[in-house]
């Protein structure tokens, strides 16, 4: 699978000055971590859900989480879980389609290695588990679940851990959540890929939702929990790891207050009717949470509709600007340290303090490819679109 990988061949060299690379369900877990990208989620009642998922992957989805909690009835779990099975099992017959990555979201530590079990030779599609209500108290279980969930079945599966507790949103247990939380995750470290963050379950504590034309960082009890989490657990020493952005729940004209936040300029003529298009569906506010997202350390996003996944990809895409940047940081002979002009003539680069930007930019790179001098996220957003 590659990125982008679902338009031509010929639109791609057009578009891109370095493509995507193909990555695999078996690359190494930093490559998997940089190119989850918008990771789309499926209730696993779906009767269709193999189809489902094939259509997905041909659109240009990587990731897709199927849920066996939040997005389905209490009554309807037992019914869910002999669906997924089935439409797993339907899916490991199909060797000549190409499929995303793959995960499960469950609702007990039991529910992982029973169904690991139930899937037998199945299993091999299966990239991992997304982890609900994660902290020290409730992960233990889960990643002790998978742990041994792997080892009986021989295949490598990966846990998505989800903030979203209460105890991290509140002030007075936030600090020991957190660092409970890390030192979960640091101890499974090879078996943690990404860690995702569950703003709806934030909002829901105060009896929050945020509008269609504001970001999670306008909702600013939220945005301190984002700023708490990166700041402990998504560190670029070493220690951390990949925080993806929070889910965007709006993908239908709503009633505005404000002026729409998409700027003309970045628009031709001749692409106008597309921003128009991507105003009239609030795709101007998850545009801006998206960039967002990664001013403040986060990759990749969750998404429950698949009109938001060109764009979480789009804005993936590194700049020419950005990889120039990146390069001129990483030469060997700056190794010293220094302060030098960008080749693009408008800002200063500064060796030791940018260095960490700049090796976290080439690895976005490496996935999402880096655009040709003269193309935008516009143009990306276009070329990505059904005909």
């Amino acid at each position: 699978m590659r990125h982008f990988g679902h338009i031509a061949p010929e639109e791609r060299q057009r578009l891109f000055y370095r493509e995507p690379a193909v990555f695999s369900a078996d690359s190494p877990a930093r490559v998997l971590a940089a190119a989850l990208g918008a990771t789309l989620y499926s209730p696993a009642t779906r009767p269709q859900l193999a189809d489902d998922v094939v259509k997905q992957a041909g659109r240009g989805v990587v990731s897709m989480v199927l849920c066996l909690e939040d997005s389905i009835d209490d009554a309807d779990v037992v019914d869910a879980e002999e669906n997924l099975v089935r439409q797993f099992t339907d899916l490991a017959g199909r060797s000549d389609v190409p499929l995303p990555l793959l995960f499960v979201r469950v609702r007990t530590p039991e529910q992982i290695p029973d169904l690991v079990r139930r899937l037998g030779p199945a299993v091999r599609v299966l990239s991992g588990f997304v982890l609900p209500k994660f902290t020290e108290e409730r992960g233990v279980p889960f990643l002790e679940a998978l742990t041994a969930a792997e080892t009986a079945s021989g295949r490598r599966l990966f846990a998505m851990p989800v903030l979203e507790s209460p105890d991290l949103l509140h002030l007075e247990s936030r600090r020991e959540t957190l660092a409970g939380i890390f030192r979960t995750v640091d101890k499974f470290r090879e078996r943690v890929l990404a860690l995702r963050l569950g703003v709806t379950d934030f909002c829901s504590s105060y009896g929050l939702r945020r509008a269609p034309d504001m970001t999670a960082y306008d909702v600013q009890i939220v945005a301190s929990v984002i700023a708490d989490v990166v700041n402990v657990l998504g560190r670029a020493d070493g220690t951390g790891f990949t925080v993806t952005g929070p889910v965007w729940e709006y993908f239908r004209l709503q009633e505005r207050m404000f002026k729409p936040q998409l700027r003309r300029s970045p628009f031709t003529p001749e692409a106008e009717q597309l921003r128009d298009t991507l105003i009239e569906h609030d795709m101007d506010g998850l545009l801006r949470e998206i960039a967002l997202d990664r001013a403040n350390g986060l990759l990749g996003k969750t998404c429950i509709h698949p009109s938001h996944v060109l764009p979480v990809h789009a804005l993936s895409v590194v700049s020419h600007e950005e990889f120039s940047d990146a390069q001129d940081i990483l030469r060997p002979e700056r190794g010293g340290g220094g302060v030098l002009r960008s080749a693009y003539t408008n800002k200063m680069n500064e060796v030791k303090p940018h260095r960490a930007w700049a090796e976290r930019t080439l690895q976005r790179a490496e996935v999402f490819g880096v655009a040709n001098e003269d193309i935008g996220f516009v143009e990306l957003l276009a070329a990505g679109l059904p005909d």
